[in-house]
């Protein structure tokens, strides 16, 4: 009986783009009505940090004190500030500023934090404890105080602060990672890896790394958001972005000597609230869209 050999296809072609993880993520995003909503408001200031220089072509610090403290009108949508700056463009120019200072100081904390933390809860023993009880001083200090200490220690400006809120987030993440690397070293697919011969180098970073993701990005989505709150409070209390910086929480203080003028703070602060609640909703979806127990709930 002659038989016709099949050929053998290689793993992964049989999967179409429909199927993989990336693509059930974002349906389960889009199904959700708050994530999606989250997920359009987030898309919506990215793209306008993004080509804001040539959809509003104005400088953002360009003066005219015969137009100040004008409220919203058709020519100045959003009013303008004490010296005739209009607040529309350096609200949309803030976003260029406030965005990448969110994502930048959580990317570093996580970062910083998972590597410590993965080194923590892998090698155990005396440098579990001494990584641990560094991130247990760092978390015994209230955020904003420990950051506004910190930054004051450093001086004004927004490069200080970002520093001073990585600093102030990196030991959640250390936390967070090393509770995975603990539950997960102990897996059956880790033992057999290691009963297979496998290095501690690649136990770690092929076997045991790969799986601690998904609360790490539910954590980070929702931490860019108090990133950026923590960065406009710094701002606020002239820690943060020097003057005449259109950062949204530097626009707030502005705005805050002024009163009566009530749009120089309130468009910011609109902003700031519409990408931090954007966010909130977007971390809220990812965590059930990433946990398979909380699926088709």
């Amino acid at each position: 009986m002659v038989t016709t050999a099949r050929p053998v296809e290689r793993l992964g072609t049989s999967r179409s783009w429909s199927d993989r993880p990336g693509f059930r993520v974002l349906r389960a995003l889009l199904r959700r009505p708050s994530s999606a909503v989250g997920l359009a408001v987030l898309l919506f200031w990215i793209a306008v940090a993004l080509t804001v220089t040539f959809i509003v072509p104005f400088d953002p610090l360009a003066t005219d004190v015969s137009a100040r403290l004008q409220p919203p009108n058709a020519t100045h949508w959003f009013g303008t500030d004490d010296l005739g700056r209009d607040i529309f463009r350096r609200t949309l120019y803030g976003a260029r500023i406030s965005l990448p200072a969110g994502f930048l100081t959580v990317a570093g904390a996580l970062l910083i934090g998972s590597v410590i933390g993965a080194v923590a809860g892998y090698a155990g023993g005396w440098v579990d404890v001494i990584l641990m009880r560094i991130a247990d001083m760092v978390l015994a200090f209230p955020s904003i105080v420990l950051a506004m200490a910190i930054a004051a220690a450093l001086g004004p400006g927004l490069k200080n602060a970002l520093i001073a809120i990585v600093v102030v987030l990196w030991p959640e993440y250390a936390r967070l990672m090393r509770a995975q690397v603990l539950a997960i070293k102990t897996q059956e697919f880790v033992t057999a890896a290691e009963s297979l011969g496998a290095s501690r180098h690649r136990l770690l970073l092929v076997h045991i790394l790969p799986n601690t993701q998904a609360p790490l990005v539910v954590k980070a989505t929702l931490d860019v958001g108090a990133a950026i709150v923590l960065t406009a409070g710094l701002s606020f209390i002239g820690l943060g972005a020097v003057p005449p910086a259109p950062e949204w929480g530097a626009m707030i203080r502005e705005g805050q000597r002024r009163f009566s003028q009530w749009w120089m703070a309130t468009f910011p602060g609109l902003a700031i609230f519409s990408v931090v609640m954007a966010l909130n909703f977007l971390g809220d979806g990812l965590r059930d869209a990433l946990d398979p127990r909380r699926r088709g709930r």
